[in-house]
């Protein structure tokens, strides 16, 4: 499991949101830093980029999807799935610890080191030590209220920091 991080992605009515915690855990004792930016935008492209794992993995990872993204003129799937079967097979990338939430306005993607490149059926993501609680939250305010996938993203990552020990409410969100 990955620890030290929350990630979710929702989708509603063609907008997208992805919301991500600040805190980072030194083991599983310390908390390190508690408002790093896990979340971005990546490059000159409408493309939004939420990481859990290892820093420095999630980092490289980043580098290496943009030069996708760039490769394939900015198709976030086409993109996706190339770099997911290179993160699979590549002797360096595929012992990376980490695991990516990816969204433009429409689409919204899980994309793994295992290969899997997932497109959530009801617009919802989360990874992470908190991604399922945070999913859970998503799941029911998107089933039961009218916000946005902007409002969605908060709150689920706000319940999230009230359950997970390794996620705090320094959210970072940002939206397509």
């Amino acid at each position: 499991m990955t620890r030290s991080t929350t990630v979710v992605g929702v989708l509603r009515d063609g907008n997208v949101a992805v919301a991500a915690d600040g805190q980072v855990t030194l083991s599983e004792s310390t908390i390190i830093k508690s408002a790093a930016r896990k979340v971005r935008r990546l490059g000159s492209s409408n493309v939004i980029a939420g990481f859990a794992g290892s820093v420095a993995d999630a980092q490289a990872l980043q580098e290496r999807f943009e030069t996708k993204l760039d490769q394939y003129k900015g198709s976030l799937l086409r993109a996706a799935v190339e770099f997911a079967k290179e993160w699979r097979t590549d002797k360096v990338l595929r012992n990376l610890n980490a695991m990516m939430v990816v969204a433009e306005h429409g689409k919204l993607l899980v994309v793994s080191g295992d290969g899997n490149v997932l497109e959530p059926d009801d617009g919802v993501a989360g990874i992470g030590s908190g991604g399922a609680f945070a999913m859970a939250a998503a799941r029911a305010l998107l089933r039961h209220t009218n916000f946005s996938a902007e409002q969605i993203a908060q709150h689920s990552l706000q319940i999230a920091s009230e359950i997970c020990v390794y996620t705090n409410d320094k959210i970072v969100i940002e939206t397509a």
